[in-house]
């Protein structure tokens, strides 16, 4: 993205969840509760809005697409292109403009992009229009932007990753979202980074269509699909015990846990591809490992014993290797 003067730029890291994802959606969420650990990492979604022009032209540069609105104008063949940004723009009321956006992590990876983009792309256009949002603001602005005004379902964990960066503990309901920092030993901190191996399976997924089939579920009170979400959050309060006890073995072994209660909520949950990476990684000394966000395709990550050779195990599967450094900050603005 140019440096621009007359540009407003934002941008929003993505998330590892470590447990308890899929406890974030509703219906689940707001009848039993929710909760779920995460960290942000430096993969980063970003928004620059450029006002001027006679017309809205969006590029999306991590999918590749471009739409143009005019206003006073509907093309029906846009429906479905690029929903998120054009959502922004709709709620921003901004006028005419341009609109970039790109990501780091690639699309449909499960780290959770589309709510970091969110938040960055609502942080942006706040900076364009003039107007201030909190982070916790930002994050349940940037839920009901994709949520409702996009019509993507989903849980909140992303877009509170996002605004506020740094590991958490989120607990999930019908009221406010508790929300609860977790201050890791920094030598540990560091020896976790060192020891996860991020693998994006080259297949990315829509994770809407396996939520509406979960949560379906779930309203139906399919046995498996209640006891496995009530597991998952039970996984979750465990996680905080093993991350602020530094303890690296506890950590991959409740990731291990975590994604076999996440595969008894779909039949689709494992892939073929993620099959054979979680094969090639256990045989290369990986100690636990899950899915990142809903699964069914997109990227896992694995707590290892020798970083250099899972990596290499990882390529071997034909996975693309991501790097993971935490990302203590959440969203940031330019030109504020």
């Amino acid at each position: 993205m140019t440096g621009d003067t007359g540009a407003f730029r934002a941008s929003a890291p993505v998330r590892l969840d470590f447990a308890g994802g899929w406890t974030d959606v509703a219906p689940f969420a707001m009848e039993e509760g929710g909760m779920v650990v995460n960290a942000a990492i430096e993969l980063r979604a970003y928004a620059e809005v450029r006002p001027g022009g006679d017309r809205q032209l969006i590029h999306s540069e991590e999918l590749g697409k471009q739409v143009e609105l005019r206003e006073g104008t509907w093309t029906p063949e846009l429906a479905g292109e690029l929903e998120l940004q054009k959502a922004a723009l709709r709620q921003a009321q901004l006028g005419p403009c341009v609109l970039r956006t790109r990501s780091d992590a690639p699309p449909g990876s499960g780290l959770g992009s589309s709510g970091a983009l969110g938040v960055a792309l609502l942080a942006a256009c706040d900076a364009a229009g003039e107007r201030q949002r909190t982070p916790p603001e930002l994050a349940e602005a940037a839920f009901q932007l994709e949520a409702v005004e996009a019509g993507l379902p989903g849980g909140k964990q992303d877009q509170y990753a996002a605004a506020l960066g740094g590991f958490h503990r989120f607990r999930f309901g019908p009221g406010a979202v508790e929300v609860e920092a977790l201050q890791l030993d920094a030598g540990f901190a560091a020896s976790l980074a060192d020891h996860l191996v991020l693998c994006y399976t080259g297949t990315s997924r829509v994770s809407s269509n396996t939520i509406s089939r979960v949560m379906g579920a779930y309203a139906a009170r399919v046995p498996a699909v209640v006891s496995a979400l009530r597991s998952l959050a039970q996984i979750a309060e465990r996680m905080v015990e093993a991350l602020r006890a530094g303890d690296l073995l506890k950590v991959a072994r409740l990731l291990s846990g975590n994604w076999r209660f996440q595969q008894q909520l779909d039949p689709g949950m494992r892939t073929e591809a993620m099959a054979r990476l979680e094969a090639a990684l256990t045989a290369g000394g990986a100690l636990g490992g899950k899915a990142a966000g809903a699964g069914a395709g997109g990227s896992m990550f694995f707590v290892v014993k020798d970083p250099e050779v899972a990596r290499h195990a990882a390529e071997q599967a034909g996975a693309r290797v991501l790097r993971v450094r935490w990302a203590p900050e959440g969203v940031r603005r330019e030109n504020a």
